[in-house]
């Protein structure tokens, strides 16, 4: 199975505190790979780490076979981070133009897949409207639309579905299924349990480090456990 991503003993440290600690991880290309864990678990910094905007203090990081970071890779995958990167004072149309000339899509293209992830995410009919305007979980959603406008083979999306209703989040991960059968690697970081079940693999963190990572069912049948959440407790030490 052809990597997408692969962590080599990577840690990386802010001051003298260590936020990730010796992660070893693979992920491969068409899987939807969760980092699961609750805040400051480390894994905005793991994935800022994986897309090359932090380079790791210890150990080694490969996207599509090159060291990150790497400014080929970085043009070529999309990334939704925590916080949105929009300019306010723009239109939506506006902001995914921007996205479109970084990513230099040619002008017929640029047209449709505006109006393909504006879909996608809900928002067709704010096309025109300016941003600073918008709901938060409305500026999520412009954010996965910038993400997926130039149909990147690696999407990492960082807390993609905060803020955004139940029945918005359903068409995301029906959208993200659709992306994994045309070959797509997403990674998503979630604190929420029910989505982290919707991941072909799971890496649980907690304090930094990787306590659990497999496929949710396994996860679970290695501990005898009902839920995802009640796997994150055993190995997270609360019911020992």
């Amino acid at each position: 199975m052809e990597k997408s991503v692969d962590l080599q003993n990577v840690s990386h440290r802010f001051s003298k505190r260590w936020i990730v600690k010796d992660i070893n991880m693979t992920i491969h290309q068409g899987e939807i790979f969760g980092l699961l864990g609750p805040s400051g678990a480390g894994k905005t910094t793991l994935v800022k780490l994986m897309t090359g905007l932090l380079q790791p203090s210890k150990g080694n990081i490969f996207v599509h076979g090159e060291e990150m970071p790497s400014l080929k890779q970085m043009k070529s995958y999309g990334f939704m981070a925590q916080s949105d990167a929009l300019y306010l004072e723009l239109t939506a149309n506006e902001n995914l133009n921007f996205f479109a000339s970084i990513y230099r899509l040619q002008k017929n293209t640029k047209k449709i897949r505006i109006q393909e992830v504006m879909e996608l995410v809900g928002l067709s009919e704010y096309l025109d409207q300016r941003v600073e305007t918008f709901s938060g979980g409305m500026k999520r959603r412009l954010s996965l639309a910038a993400a997926l406008l130039h149909q990147p083979e690696l999407i990492v999306l960082d807390e993609p579905t905060v803020g955004i209703d139940p029945v918005l989040r359903q068409s995301i991960w029906e959208e993200l299924y659709r992306l994994k059968q045309q070959g797509v690697t997403i990674v998503v970081t979630t604190h929420v349990m029910d989505e982290a079940e919707k991941c072909d693999r799971l890496a649980m963190l907690l304090d930094g480090r990787i306590i659990a990572q497999d496929p949710p069912h396994l996860l679970k049948q290695k501990v005898g456990a009902k839920t995802i959440e009640d796997v994150f407790l055993y190995y997270g030490g609360d019911t020992k």
